[in-house]
């Protein structure tokens, strides 16, 4: 293995808002479990912007309803990824498929990195992004990014990339703790962030919407984003049933048609929804043992599967729960998958 000087931050990883200060280079491991960055694959892919896209392994985020399951839970989950690469193999592998006549055809156009979450990478994807800019200078890049990263990481994201794909899962702290484990006030202040001075590089904000979860939550997030700017894009995502949730039913179309009714209330100009709909699936009974950590019924339904997925905490919170280093979570596999 080549030098890895370009990873000195991950000897007091400080890259996302769990801050966890550990000595990843050395074996230690905080809230993602990830040591060395490991890529989990690369592909053309279609989906808007089209790109050639580069799957980073492990998460910051334990989502629920997570659709990247074996890439996210990474390492604990047991599924084989790719692992560490060489940032220069990895570039040139980018930038050669990109020139290929799939990805002409395809019109992909850009790197997009996304996980799991790649911020917890961003060392390694920042000298990926160089090596690749050295063998083509105008290489774009899409981040793809759950947004709970420091403003440091945010800054550094902002200078290297051409577009930002922005997932947005709750706005409440209680539902975005019980749906993902992290509080939402710091992708709530990179969100408004980005969409008040790197306008220009948002691709769009993207917002899962879960029947009965989170679907109270579209509200005040398009009113928070509309008060931003109301011309800034909003895609709608329709659940699917994924990993902890994988029986819990699909989002409808009535719902989604609902979800963008409310953005253009609220002003928004660019609103819209995609996915398939109508899913079928049971909503689980709300968990006496968990509900009480609660308030809304949306973070007791989420804290209810957590909670069958043998979650230790109530309520949720990733960087305080003592079992974040054996999360049970981490190792559920699904019956089903869509």
């Amino acid at each position: 293995m080549k030098d890895l000087d370009f990873l000195e931050d991950l000897t007091a990883c400080e890259l996302c808002e769990h801050r966890c200060k550990v000595n990843r280079l050395n074996g230690k491991t905080g809230v993602c479990r990830v040591t060395l960055p490991a890529v989990a694959s690369a592909t053309l892919h279609p989906a808007p912007p089209e790109s050639y896209t580069v799957f980073m392994a492990g998460c910051n985020y334990k989502c629920l309803n997570c659709q990247n399951w074996t890439i996210s839970q990474y390492p604990d989950n047991g599924f084989d990824q790719r692992g560490y690469e060489d940032p220069e193999e990895l570039a040139r592998e980018c930038v050669k498929e990109l020139g290929t006549l799939p990805a002409q055809l395809m019109r992909a156009d850009r790197i997009f990195f996304s996980g799991g979450e790649p911020t917890i990478h961003l060392p390694y994807i920042t000298k990926v992004v160089e090596e690749a800019r050295q063998m083509n200078r105008g290489t774009r890049i899409n981040f793809d990014t759950n947004g709970f990263m420091t403003e440091r990481s945010l800054e550094r994201i902002l200078g290297f990339t051409t577009s930002i794909t922005y997932d947005l899962k709750a706005y409440h702290d209680e539902v975005h703790l019980a749906l993902t484990g992290a509080p939402s006030k710091p992708v709530l202040r990179n969100a408004e962030q980005i969409g008040r001075h790197a306008k220009d590089k948002l691709w769009e904000y993207r917002i899962t919407v879960i029947p009965e979860i989170n679907e109270n939550e579209v509200k005040p997030l398009v009113e928070f984003i509309a008060n931003i700017d109301p011309t800034l894009p909003v895609c709608f995502l329709a659940f699917r049933p994924n990993f902890v949730l994988e029986e819990h039913p699909g989002a409808g179309r009535v719902l989604m048609n609902r979800c963008v009714e409310m953005g253009m209330r609220s002003g928004l100009t660019n609103v819209s929804w995609s996915g398939n709909v109508g899913l079928p699936g049971t909503v689980m009974g709300i968990e006496s043992k968990v509900s009480e950590h609660y308030t809304s019924q949306g973070a007791q339904l989420a804290a209810s599967y957590a909670f069958h997925a043998r979650c230790q905490t109530h309520p949720r919170d990733c960087s305080t729960c003592t079992s974040n280093q054996a999360c049970e979570v981490k190792t559920y596999v699904p019956r089903i998958a869509t």
